[in-house]
C-alpha cells in the first residue's frame, strides 16, 4: 500500500488526518497507521470508507494502493 499516495491525495482534498477519520468512519489512529505505512493490511470496509471520503472508487484507490 502507498501510503504516500493517500495522504497525497488526503491533502488535495483539503482534508485533515481528524477529518478524514470522521467522514470514513475510522479512528485517526487508523489514518495515522496507514499513512505512516504502520498498517499493511486495512479492512475492506476501511478502505471502502476511505475510498468513498476521497471521492475516488475503490478500483481507482486500489490501482494506488
Amino acid at each position: 500500500m502507498s501510503a504516500k499516495k493517500i495522504r497525497e491525495l488526503r491533502l488535495k482534498k483539503g482534508l485533515s488526518q481528524e477529518k478524514l477519520a470522521c467522514l470514513a468512519d475510522v479512528s485517526f489512529n487508523t489514518i495515522v497507521k496507514i499513512e505512516s505505512g504502520e498498517s499493511k493490511n486495512p479492512t475492506f470496509s476501511t478502505m471502502v470508507g476511505i475510498a468513498k471520503s476521497l471521492g475516488i472508487s475503490l478500483d481507482d484507490l486500489a490501482k494506488i494502493v
